[in-house]
């Protein structure tokens, strides 16, 4: 996805060296603005934190996130996973899961993750969660997927899940799996 030079994270908060100074934010759907006006670094942190608690080191990644309406991430499940509904968050991971992130010369393009608002927001509402927190745990899922990770087994899933969870206490936000009605993310 393209990088709009306006919505970049880097800049003087940020150091050039920083783990996700390689990420680009595209906003199709103007709520995510709207309903949460620092999306920018709620997500440069989620990324960072995740690139960190993975000890994904070298070459700042390149990672394209778009915050996107329903209807878009519907037409992407359908056309990629062959399943006609809207999810919270879907994920295009462009290196295969046998080749780490870290262990490549130059920059790495990780890949894709995209998010639907209406569903992460009904979520949200339904889980009695901020959307912040539900956004930044949705991030920080996606991000897992492009290095990797999976939750295809109850083992991958375990694994997974323990990740995000450490990941998001460096947040300051609580175990997404122990909240009411959480139900997992995608």
């Amino acid at each position: 996805m393209p990088e709009d030079p306006d919505l970049s994270i880097s800049g003087p908060e940020r150091p050039a060296t920083d783990l996700a100074s390689g990420l680009a934010i595209s906003e199709t759907c103007a709520d995510w603005r709207a309903a949460l006006p620092d999306l920018d670094v709620l997500s440069h942190d989620a990324i960072r934190a995740s690139l960190v608690a993975i000890g994904t080191f070298g070459p700042p990644p390149e990672i394209s996130l778009a915050f996107a309406d329903d209807e878009t991430v519907r037409g992407l499940n359908r056309d990629y996973r062959d399943m006609d509904k809207a999810t919270n968050v879907l994920s295009f991971p462009l290196m295969d899961g046998d080749q780490p992130a870290d262990g490549l010369a130059g920059p790495v393009m990780l890949g894709d993750v995209i998010l639907a608002f209406g569903t992460v927001r009904t979520e949200a509402a339904a889980q009695q969660k901020s959307l912040a927190a539900h956004t930044s745990h949705l991030v920080v899922h996606g991000v897992l997927h492009l290095l990797g990770h999976d939750h295809d087994d109850d083992d991958q899933a375990e694994v997974m899940e323990a990740l995000e969870r450490k990941i998001l206490a460096s947040l300051a936000i609580d175990d997404p799996y122990q909240m009411p009605n959480e139900k997992g993310a995608a």
